[in-house]
């Protein structure tokens, strides 16, 4: 188990994290999520021992994770941690990358063990290709295989998939993810995009303004969101009086309710048309099937209960 107790970063007098706890189990998927500037990166580095701490401790089941300080290489052996620059060997081709730091003295298991991961990263056509032909998105691919390529105990990803477009991303997403569980490699991957975790993760952190605003597995904070950050991250969303937030997908067009809203636009999403109405004067978002005219007036109902005077 990942136990992180009480942890307290900052550059010179600026606070980066505070007081941060939490714990991984082995082979769990654990998600990190927050804005720009909430501390993510800078959480991963603490993780793998690129800086000191200025309070608190990290524990790898009975280990302490220490920084420069204590170490003069960065990183436990049994931790690996790709970040968004690629630390790649550009003249040497893709499958020579993998295997850079696999043994010598089994050739045959070697290759195999490539293979496999050529297959985890859809990259077996490139195998022979140099490093510094390839795209963006299929180095980040690259150092993710050579990350895992030795089977660690923990990986840590920041903005895994950041630079791989959307015709490849889903389904590599899926084959890392797999392989990730079944080899029981713990997993924290520090992201902005929903659909980099909310398939995946047994368990997800919220960083704000330095701290932990939430914690939970993907459905409890999507189906709860304490505030419209949480909210946000997952979908579109409405603050309705009475109902709180509601997500754009629990906002139905009907024919009669008190609810009566102006539509104002119309943006095609594929197998819906997401719906900007005005709403008391609100502008409010709502799923739908078809395109509605502009100046169309619309009943809507909420697909959730309205509060109760004793709900936050």
């Amino acid at each position: 188990m990942l136990q992180v107790n009480n942890l307290t970063f900052q550059y010179k007098k600026q606070p980066i994290l505070k007081a941060i706890s939490f714990s991984v189990k082995t082979g769990e998927h654990f998600s990190i999520i927050g804005e720009s500037g909430s501390g993510k990166s800078t959480l991963l580095k603490l993780l793998y021992g690129t800086y000191d701490l200025n309070e608190g401790h990290i524990f790898w089941n009975d280990t302490e994770i220490l920084g420069p300080k204590h170490n003069l290489i960065v990183g436990p052996k049994y931790m690996k941690y790709v970040a968004q620059e690629f630390d790649l060997m550009p003249f040497i081709t893709v499958a020579e990358n993998i295997g850079a730091y696999l043994s010598n003295f089994y050739p045959e298991e070697k290759q195999a063990r490539i293979e496999e991961l050529l297959d985890v990263i859809e990259l077996r056509p490139y195998a022979n290709i140099k490093v510094k032909e390839l795209s963006g998105g299929q180095k980040q691919r690259v150092a993710i295989a050579r990350a895992i390529a030795k089977q660690p105990e923990v990986l840590l990803l920041d903005e895994p998939f950041s630079h791989i477009d959307n015709f490849k991303k889903q389904s590599l997403r899926r084959s890392l993810f797999k392989y990730l569980k079944d080899k029981n490699i713990t997993c924290i991957v520090a992201t902005h995009d929903k659909d980099d975790v909310l398939s995946f993760s047994d368990h997800m952190m919220v960083l704000h303004d330095a701290k932990i605003m939430a914690k939970g597995t993907p459905q409890e904070l999507y189906k709860s969101p304490k505030n419209e950050l949480i909210a946000s991250f997952f979908d579109e969303f409405n603050n309705i009086e009475n109902y709180g937030m509601v997500y754009a997908n629990q906002l139905k067009v009907v024919e009669n309710s008190n609810l009566k809203a102006i539509v104002k636009s119309s943006y095609y999403k594929g197998n819906y048309y997401l719906i900007e109405a005005e709403l008391d004067g609100e502008t409010v978002l709502l799923e739908h099937k078809e395109h509605l005219k502009k100046g169309l007036l619309i009943c809507l109902s909420v697909l959730k209960q309205p509060k109760t005077p004793f709900q936050s």
